[in-house]
């Protein structure tokens, strides 16, 4: 790796959810930091984001937490990290994390997750992000996407192309692999796809 990169990853606070799915985000921190990526992630302290963010601390990684005022305010920050970023808003959260990462892995989650998740590969998918984009497809979660996707490819609404935008994987392994192996997007690429 030619130089440490900073890697947004998109997940959920739920606590109430299936304990695979806090292993898998736990062992993604952890490989984070062991692979010298700096974690990007919501700034909270449960569920998959208390998860991811306990994996690369106790790794020996770094943390950072973009979080809006109004959760700072509520109380839901993680107290730990080695950088907790306040913003104004949620928009102002994924501005953020989009400018400062050089990559984004999206997580199990739940409607704050796919925002962010369905944000970035539409900026991809205009050629105005042109970095990787990795779902976590731990338990077949996102599988319903990967099927829309398709259909949407198939029936004409997206270039076929554009299946080359994302990368679904099923383990925290191959999570890193993508992230770390895969090239930025061609803007001029993107651009000449046509969509009918």
């Amino acid at each position: 790796m030619a130089y440490k990169k900073s890697i947004s990853v998109y997940c959920a606070s739920s606590t109430l959810i299936d304990e695979t799915y806090a292993l898998a985000a736990q062992e993604l921190g952890t490989l984070m930091a062991k692979n010298g990526l700096r974690l990007i992630y919501g700034g909270g302290d449960r569920g998959l984001m208390g998860a991811v963010a306990k994996g690369v601390l106790d790794a020996g990684g770094e943390a950072v937490g973009v979080i809006p005022h109004f959760m700072v305010e509520a109380g839901w920050q993680h107290h730990g990290l080695t950088e907790l970023i306040e913003v104004e808003d949620m928009s102002a959260r994924k501005k953020l994390m989009e400018e400062i990462s050089d990559g984004c892995i999206a997580l199990p989650g739940s409607v704050g997750t796919f925002d962010e998740l369905m944000e970035i590969i539409a900026l991809k998918k205009l050629g105005l992000y042109l970095k990787p984009v990795v779902i976590l497809n731990t338990n077949h979660f996102y599988a319903p996407l990967q099927t829309l996707l398709q259909k949407s490819i198939d029936e004409h609404f997206m270039h076929p192309g554009y299946s080359e935008l994302w990368d679904f994987v099923d383990t925290p392994t191959e999570a890193i692999d993508k992230i770390l192996h895969t090239p930025l997007a061609d803007q001029q690429t993107i651009w000449n796809m046509t969509a009918i």
